[in-house]
């Protein structure tokens, strides 16, 4: 059975956490002189003075109070969006906080390490080597798919994290649910499922299965189907302990006033984001079409995601001549599994066609050439 003590590092499971100002009031109204803030407000233009209210329903003109740590208002929003308790809910600075968060609370430096599923997303590499954690990579298969009985046998015993994303990046398929499974039933550390582009895909999303699976962690973010990647929010969604440890160990105010403000105001707009996920569906699969009737395109991969993998005869002459049009995408092809791949955002539909405008220009001019 699993047992969240055994891989949290032991200095975390008795470490006294930094108690803020707000920890030790948490009304929303008052005369605040607890936290060394200026009462007289702030330089910027509309600050109002002492009284403010501190929740994140707040004007996000209050920039002159610290915001609510744990962002409550948020959470009680969130949480029957997600299907989830307010209690299963972190809110981070964007997913790259809860996974460096993950990395630190569970693996000694030196000593543990985490399991990871190449071509995925770089920043779970990133933060073992930030500290420093032994990474073990087990390739995915040429469908992109979990090589179950390898992952298994990598698992060493100092093995804290294993990180699935799914839909995957940047290949942007879904993993096989059944395989995530078996990792939940046999690894006895934390599965970590990046479900960062889950609006975009026909799933069900994990967290509906948090109380079956106490060792399940899921990220997501507002980055991608919110539309708020300026905002650099991420939610992390698991048991009520390990939502415990994460906000014993965040900095004090790590999601910023106006951060919380305008999240509130767009968990009022679920409509309006899923309309625009329709919208971005319906471009990826005419996106896709097209780009199966160009001659220099390989083959295009089905995606589950707002993207595309897209396999060129000479990806890098078709990134660098895109580059020149000022049209950016991911070069991806020096990636292992992805080889001869470029990486492309679904765009508006004015956007998109200027992309394939350009690749029938391209195309046109090798022609030309030979």
């Amino acid at each position: 059975m699993f047992d969240l003590n055994t891989i949290l590092r032991p200095h975390i499971i008795t470490l006294t956490p930094y108690s803020s100002a707000r920890d030790e009031y948490t009304g929303k109204e008052g005369i605040f002189l607890d936290a060394n803030e200026n009462a007289f407000g702030s330089t910027l233009d509309g600050s109002t003075i002492a009284g403010s209210t501190l929740d994140g329903s707040a004007s996000e003109e209050h920039y002159n109070r610290y915001p609510d740590p744990h962002q409550l208002a948020i959470k009680a929003k969130l949480a029957p969006i997600k299907g989830v308790r307010p209690t299963q809910i972190f809110i981070g600075n964007g997913s790259d906080e809860p996974i460096d968060l993950l990395v630190r609370a569970t693996c000694t430096p030196g000593s543990d390490s985490i399991l990871i599923l190449p071509p995925t997303y770089g920043m779970y590499e990133v933060s073992a080597a930030i500290n420093d954690v032994q990474l073990i990579k087990v390739p995915l298969t040429t469908d992109f798919q979990i090589d179950v009985l390898a992952v298994l046998a990598a698992i060493l015993p100092h093995t804290k994290l294993l990180f699935v994303c799914s839909p995957n990046n940047p290949t942007g398929n879904l993993i096989d649910r059944e395989a995530i499974f078996t990792l939940l039933t046999h690894f006895n550390g934390l599965v970590v499922v990046d479900e960062a582009y889950i609006d975009f895909a026909d799933t069900e999303s994990f967290t509906a299965l948090l109380d079956q699976y106490p060792n399940l962690v899921v990220l997501q973010t507002f980055s991608k189907a919110w539309g708020l990647a300026a905002l650099r929010s991420g939610m992390c969604f698991a048991s009520e302990a390990l939502i415990e440890v994460l906000n014993k160990i965040k900095p004090p105010y790590n999601v910023s006033g106006p951060t919380q403000h305008l999240l509130l105001k767009a968990l009022n707009q679920v409509p309006t984001k899923d309309a625009m996920v329709a919208q971005i569906l319906a471009q990826r699969e005419e996106l896709i079409t097209k780009l199966l009737n160009l001659p220099l395109v390989r083959h295009v991969y089905p995606s589950d995601a707002n993207f595309i993998l897209v396999k060129f005869d000479d990806p890098r002459a078709v990134f660098d001549y895109l580059i020149d049009q000022q049209i950016i995408v991911r070069d991806r092809h020096r990636v292992k599994l992805c080889e001869g791949c470029l990486r492309i955002t679904v765009g508006t539909p004015s956007e998109n066609e200027q992309v394939l405008a350009m690749l029938k220009t391209f195309a046109n001019r090798l022609t030309t050439t030979v």
